[in-house]
C-alpha cells in the first residue's frame, strides 16, 4: 500500500538520522547567536552614530 513509506526493524538505523539532526539544529543555533549578536554590534555603532550626527545638527 504505501511502498513509500519505510521504518526499518533494526531501530539502530535511527542513529545517524539522529545524529545528523542534532548537527544540522545546534549550527542553527549557533548561526542565529552569531547574527544576533552582529546584529546588536550593528544597531549599537548606528546608534553611536546617529547620536554625533544629532550633537553637531545641535551645535
Amino acid at each position: 500500500m504505501m511502498e513509500f513509506l519505510y521504518f526499518p526493524e533494526d531501530k539502530s538505523k535511527y542513529i545517524p538520522a539522529v545524529i545528523s539532526l542534532i548537527v544540522f539544529v545546534i549550527g542553527a543555533i549557533i548561526t542565529m547567536y552569531l547574527i544576533k549578536r552582529a546584529s546588536k554590534k550593528e544597531e549599537a555603532r548606528w546608534e553611536k552614530e546617529y547620536q554625533m550626527e544629532k550633537k553637531e545638527d545641535n551645535s
